[in-house]
């Protein structure tokens, strides 16, 4: 049997050395599973090797994160089997469902932006705009950390988990309409899992690689399946659902299914700020993700 493979595309922002950031995002995706299933996370975790992050935030952002700053509220998490009641009233609080209108008018009206009341959401907009514009050749050279591994994969016909946090879905995706559109390439990423993502947004969706193209050349064709999950209250999944925006891929047999999770999906990471509903450790751990993971590394 051909090794299975499971690489991590992590979102936005500084992030720890490579090494000790995997380390930490392995224990989080281990405990989802756990929470799913124990027999199968005892299974999993003797199989580290087969999982790799694609480390961009370096050269993206020419410096790194001090472990320590999350440690403590990762060990608090991980301890943890689920949301709080606290948890779960705050992404209910007045404040979400406003900021929630206020973003959601602004992708639909991009003019509006500036008037966000969020400094977090203008210095996305304004860093996603380096990769989007490709300055300095940044968005080639954050993509092919990505190719590089999937064509290696794709040569010896293995099976490949793709999951990829925020930001790191639009760099997922964009990479994978390069192989198959540029670089002709056709395997397959069995399944590709995206979290907290922005594809929903039509801000986003305008700026993809390809996605003004028509017919096949709109969208990639290496995606076996896809499977999209979003937490209530995270506002970079501000439109939760992918499928009705990408349906043309499954019409045009493209890709086998899209699935959307949202409903009722709350995660629980905290730290000095308070909840923060989007970041990838709370994703990682919640077992609805951890199924999903399971499922796809026994076969299914």
């Amino acid at each position: 049997m051909k090794p299975n493979h499971i690489l991590f595309v992590p979102g936005k922002n500084p992030k720890p050395p490579a090494g000790h950031h995997r380390g930490l995002l392995w224990r989080c995706l281990l405990r989802g599973v756990e929470l799913h299933d124990a027999a199968g996370a005892a299974e999993l975790a003797g199989n580290s090797d087969h999982f790799h992050i694609i480390p961009w935030n370096g050269i993206y952002y020419h410096k790194v994160k001090q472990m320590e700053d999350d440690l403590p509220w990762i060990e608090a998490l991980i301890r943890k089997s689920g949301p709080s009641p606290e948890d779960i009233r705050a992404v209910h609080a007045w404040r979400t469902k406003l900021a929630w209108l206020i973003y959601t008018l602004a992708d639909l009206f991009p003019f509006l932006i500036p008037l966000t009341p969020d400094p977090a959401v203008k210095s996305t907009i304004e860093e996603t705009r380096d990769y989007f514009e490709n300055r300095d050749n940044i968005g080639c050279q954050v993509r092919e950390l990505l190719k590089a591994p999937l064509r290696r994969i794709f040569a010896d016909g293995e099976r490949v988990l793709l999951i990829s946090h925020s930001m790191g879905s639009v760099i997922a995706y964009d990479a994978l309409w390069e192989l198959w559109h540029e670089e002709k390439l056709h395997g397959h990423v069995d399944l590709f899992l995206t979290l907290g993502s922005p594809l929903g947004m039509r801000f986003v969706q305008k700026r993809l690689i390809g996605f003004r193209n028509h017919g096949n050349r709109r969208f990639p064709g290496n995606i076996r399946r896809w499977y999209n999950v979003a937490a209530e209250g995270d506002l970079t999944a501000l439109d939760p659902e992918v499928h009705d925006d990408f349906k043309p891929m499954v019409d045009l047999g493209l890709t086998e299914s899209i699935h959307d999770k949202h409903d009722g999906i709350h995660t629980y990471f905290r730290n000095d700020s308070g909840l923060n509903a989007h970041r990838s450790y709370g994703y990682l751990v919640h077992p609805q993700v951890g199924k999903i993971i399971a499922h796809w590394w026994q076969g299914g």
